[in-house]
């Protein structure tokens, strides 16, 4: 059912979605149902990344104080250091929280798929679709950010080019274990080896990062931002809603968000401090911690859920323009119950935003398999293969985190990095983790249940596919390079340049789609 190319002649489909009346619609009329149905929980994963975002700004930003003493003076010296490193932080946290929606869809279709010998197809397709979407449309529109004339690039080469390496092996290596070793075979190695190469990225960057000899590249590093995305983006009235217990809540706008230290840090990140005062302010903030933080939490929180009810706010409702405030509050309308639904996410200000941030990862897994049930029925009413929608409507559907976060990263900050090592952080985070772990699932039940591998259904439109991709991003890379050597930066620039590089790039992407569907479809 899922390989005939859609047509009048689709066959009638005898699954439901919520209701049996369902079968007894059109097929066309159920199609569209369902195609809404998957754009609506779209909104629903674009509502989610707000608070998704800004848990992982708390968390990346978290520091730990450092007191050591002065050789000369003998006085303490406190220091704040930031508990994440940079680079493993757009790794570890960036890049695999936005590629989140895609892993969880991947790993739901793995399960569902257990006790059958052959994988499905729905995962591997949106992750290969993912990663060309997050290389040419996303890079697209991150060119054209920077204001007219100005210009960004990337102030750690080293750190990049070793992230765009293991990108490059990702599908490389994909390549071999789907036509050159096992061919249409996963085996429980290939599986674990794919897992593992991820540990081997973190490790790589790390060192680069750090300088290690003999393993990194010796380029020198830029200038670069502590944040990922600049305070502002984010700010909040604590005042607003915790009153009196703002004092032991730190503002958005700061470096330091760890709400169980002393706040004395200044432009330096360090100060000599007195060991009596030290011990004295801890006293202090421990007892302000203990009998304000609290109901400063449940102000925080119930104001959440009285902002997911307000169709408008006090600034929007002085606009002179009716027509606009309509518009408004028909778009809030529509997001409102998804809004009350993530309403229920904890704030990100407890536990440096970790709770927030898995609370936001199980709320998106919900709509990932939401999306799966969708997407069966999409396949199943109008015969469509579910491969060319994985890598069409789901890959752009599910990679709008990673396009508002790199847009926001080429918009705000002050250097190209995290939001071009997003794209290929989030590329190789799609095959280490979103294939590599839905594929050793289904090794590991096949192995102990079946004890056989696990076979490729659609194995030669996906190595195609993978071609298509390598050769096209061979294209994207070399024409970053050349804007580095020409215009002196990847992103931003004389804006026309800007412009056709932004529209060089979608047709990039066009041509992945266009031959990858012929090739799925048996044209090519």
């Amino acid at each position: 059912m899922a390989n005939i190319s859609m047509g009048s002649n689709a066959p009638s489909c005898n699954a439901y979605l919520l209701f049996y009346a369902e079968k007894m619609l059109p097929n066309g009329v159920r199609a569209f149902a369902y195609t809404v149905a998957l754009g609506y929980c779209f909104i629903g994963l674009s509502a989610i990344t707000a608070r998704f975002f800004k848990s992982m700004e708390s968390i990346t930003n978290h520091s730990r104080e450092v007191v050591t003493i002065d050789p000369h003076t003998n006085t303490p010296i406190v220091k704040h250091e930031k508990v994440w490193n940079y680079t493993i932080a757009d790794i570890a946290l960036l890049a695999f929280g936005t590629s989140f929606p895609q892993i969880s869809l991947a790993t739901i279709d793995a399960i569902r798929n257990l006790g059958q010998l052959t994988a499905g197809g729905l995962g591997p397709g949106t992750l290969v679709g993912s990663a060309a979407f997050d290389l040419f449309p996303i890079h697209a529109v991150c060119v054209i950010m920077p204001r007219a004339g100005s210009m960004k690039k990337i102030s750690d080469l080293g750190v990049w080019l070793v992230e765009l390496f293991w990108s490059f092996w990702a599908y490389i290596w994909l390549y071999i274990i789907l036509e050159v070793w096992t061919p249409n075979v996963i085996t429980l190695w290939e599986a674990l080896l794919t897992v593992l190469q991820y540990g081997l990225l973190l490790v790589h960057a790390y060192a680069q990062d750090k300088r290690w000899p003999y393993v990194s590249i010796p380029l020198v590093r830029g200038e670069r931002p502590e944040d990922w995305v600049p305070a502002e983006d984010t700010s909040v009235d604590h005042d607003k809603n915790c009153g009196e217990s703002s004092e032991i809540l730190p503002r958005e706008n700061e470096d330091i968000v760890d709400i169980f230290s002393m706040h004395s840090y200044n432009n330096t990140g360090y100060h000599h401090v007195p060991e009596k005062d030290i011990e004295e302010s801890s006293k202090t903030t421990l007892v302000v911690k203990n009998t304000q933080e609290d109901t400063c939490w449940l102000s925080i929180w119930r104001q959440q859920f009285v902002d997911a009810l307000m169709l408008e706010s006090p600034e929007q409702r002085k606009m002179d323009s009716i027509c606009l405030r309509f518009i408004i509050i028909f778009w809030n309308s529509i997001i409102a119950p998804w809004k009350l639904l993530f309403a229920f996410v904890p704030p990100y200000q407890i536990a440096h935003g970790w709770i927030a941030f898995i609370c936001s990862l199980i709320f998106i897994s919900g709509i990932a398999y939401g999306v799966t049930k969708i997407t069966d029925q999409i396949s199943c009413v109008t015969g469509v293969n579910l491969y060319v929608i994985a890598f069409t409507a789901l890959a752009a559907g599910t990679s709008w985190p990673d396009l508002v976060a790199s847009k926001i990263a080429a918009e705000r900050q002050v250097t190209a990095d995290s939001a071009i090592a997003n794209i290929t952080c989030s590329n190789s985070v799609n095959i280490y983790v979103g294939i590599g772990v839905p594929w050793l699932i289904d090794t590991v039940y096949n192995y102990f249940v079946y004890q056989e591998p696990l076979y490729i259904d659609n194995a030669a439109g996906l190595s195609f596919s993978l071609l298509v991709f390598f050769a096209t991003s061979f294209g994207c890379i070399t024409v970053l390079v050349l804007r580095r050597i020409v215009l002196g930066a990847e992103l931003g620039g004389p804006r026309l340049w800007a412009w056709v590089t932004s529209t060089y790039f979608m047709v990039l992407w066009v041509v992945f789609v266009v031959l990858s569907s012929l090739r799925v479809s048996g044209v090519i």
